[in-house]
């Protein structure tokens, strides 16, 4: 489908609506949230922030990695192709005008979903100018040859270098085994193959399916008022292209049986990663595997994995477990570093630690502690307006309640210990776990080797990495509200 043309405001006619703002009362702790949809059929959530002579602005579009088909990198090549040239202007031109008004820019994607930031004052002219630019990125990429391929050419570069580190291939193992063939298990950057094959076309075709107006989330926050915030909509949305919003992706399965996958490296220490499917945004179950999982091991030193596995052993430095809540199931990830020669006692030592935790639940001193650091930190997560407009996006993003953030420490307050252990004996499943160990002495060969005793011991020594690594998972994002609520990497893009 061909884009409609680009309808933008002028940039004189936009200052006059941008009227700048004084200094006022300092930003609540939860911000009061407002919501429409603009004549083009965008969802734009709105919270006034007039204490700086600032906006943020973030737009977020279903087309994240997950929308890549058969070409794993797509999604990550258009959103870092967006800022090379648009609406007639080069890249260079793009970075000056940019720079001239002291405006940031920034693009990216995760599985979910692709976005772009601005962040500017509110002086009229200086805002009018860095939103004209940014609605022509938004609606006019150019995706120009020689940009492309030298564009192309540096994540080739990029993607070499993660072979070279095992922390990243221990990671597109683990996806790869928790996910199969759902679209979730691919990396967002994709892999040499697919990244070489692709051609400029791809890109426009990418961005003429998903980076659309029905298909698009608008969060602002700033010292802008209500009428200002939907001139601002309007215009970044105005001259995007016209097509359906995409389907819902596939329900995420559970694994049937655990795994062991081990990876040879040359290194002195092993990477060990276990997961499997945790749970999605907006989960029934989310904040007691929420606040369980800060318990088990998403709360640092004080977790239960780090006084098991650091402080009574001295197997590893840290070690930690957190959920990725997606649009469907993102994964409950465990992991820790440690030399190669005590790998195998760490993994038993991490699934002994998540089965006991599943089986007992927190105490209740565990729990106090837990909800006391979570409550107590909260206002500091969201005391920026940098931070709450990401988390406005992914309120409009995943359809969360708008009382999200009013509610949020009520609702870690209300967790008991016995909705704790319900949550964990039903959501996670120790015999099911995928496990990946890469390292120097993590496998025979050269070559990936599935460890088939793994499957079959689920029973013993498997079972328990299975639920070690997904109870771990569960816990660090379970300690933190911006990693459990996923501004930063809730939608898969924390690799």
């Amino acid at each position: 489908m061909h884009a409609k043309p680009t309808r933008l405001l002028p940039a004189a006619l936009l200052s006059a609506a941008c009227l700048a703002l004084g200094l006022s009362a300092p930003v609540t702790a939860t911000p009061n949230i407002e919501t429409w949809r603009t004549d083009s059929g965008a969802e734009v959530l709105y919270a006034a922030a007039p204490d700086l002579p600032m906006v943020d602005v973030r737009i977020a579009f279903d087309a994240g990695s997950a929308r890549d088909g058969d070409q794993p990198g797509l999604a990550s090549m258009t959103a870092n192709m967006l800022t090379e040239g648009a609406g007639g202007l080069d890249a260079d031109t793009i970075a000056e005008r940019v720079e001239s008004v002291g405006a940031e820019f920034g693009t990216g994607a995760g599985r979910d979903m692709a976005y772009a930031s601005l962040r500017s004052l509110t002086e009229p002219e200086t805002l009018g100018t860095a939103v004209e630019i940014l609605a022509k990125v938004l609606a006019a990429p150019e995706f120009p040859q020689s940009d492309f391929e030298r564009v192309r050419a540096n994540t080739l570069v990029g993607l070499r270098q993660q072979e070279q580190d095992p922390g990243s291939v221990a990671s597109r193992a683990l996806y790869h085994a928790v996910y199969g063939k759902h679209p979730y298990a691919t990396d967002p950057d994709g892999n040499r193959d697919s990244v070489a094959a692709m051609a400029r076309e791809d890109l426009v075709r990418f961005h003429q399916r998903y980076y659309t107006a029905s298909n698009a989330t608008v969060a602002i926050v700033g010292a802008v008022d209500r009428a200002q915030a939907e001139v601002l909509a309007e215009v970044l949305t105005a001259g995007l292209p016209e097509a359906e919003p995409p389907a819902p992706l596939p329900p995420v399965a559970d694994l049937d049986t655990g795994a062991v996958e081990r990876i040879a490296f040359p290194s002195s220490q092993t990477h060990l990663y276990m997961g499997q499917p945790g749970m999605r945004r907006g989960d029934p179950d989310y904040f007691p595997l929420y606040v369980g999982n800060h318990i088990l091991g998403g709360s640092g030193l004080v977790s239960i994995l780090m006084d098991e596995v650091r402080e009574r052993r001295g197997l590893s430095y840290s070690a930690y477990s957190y959920f990725a809540p997606m649009a469907e199931r993102g994964p409950m990830i465990m992991g820790l570093q440690t030399k190669n020669a005590q790998v195998d006692e760490a993994r038993q030592v991490m699934l002994d630690t998540l089965e006991r935790f599943v089986q007992e639940g927190p105490t209740a001193d565990e729990l106090e502690a837990a909800i006391k650091n979570i409550t107590g930190g909260f206002p500091l997560r969201i005391a920026s307006n940098g931070k709450i407009v990401q988390y406005l996006s992914i309120i409009g993003f995943y359809d969360l309640p708008l009382d999200y953030l009013d509610r949020f420490t009520e609702r870690v307050r209300a967790v008991s210990a016995e909705q704790i252990r319900d949550a964990y004996r039903r959501r996670v499943h120790p015999q099911r776990l995928a496990v990946v160990m890469v390292g120097g002495d993590a496998g025979s060969g050269s070559v990936a080797e599935i460890d088939a005793a793994a499957s079959a011991s689920t029973e013993t020594g498997s079972r328990k990495d299975a639920g070690a690594a997904a109870e771990a998972a569960s816990n660090a994002a379970a300690a933190d509200p911006t990693t459990a609520a996923a501004p930063a990497g809730g939608d898969g893009s924390r690799r």
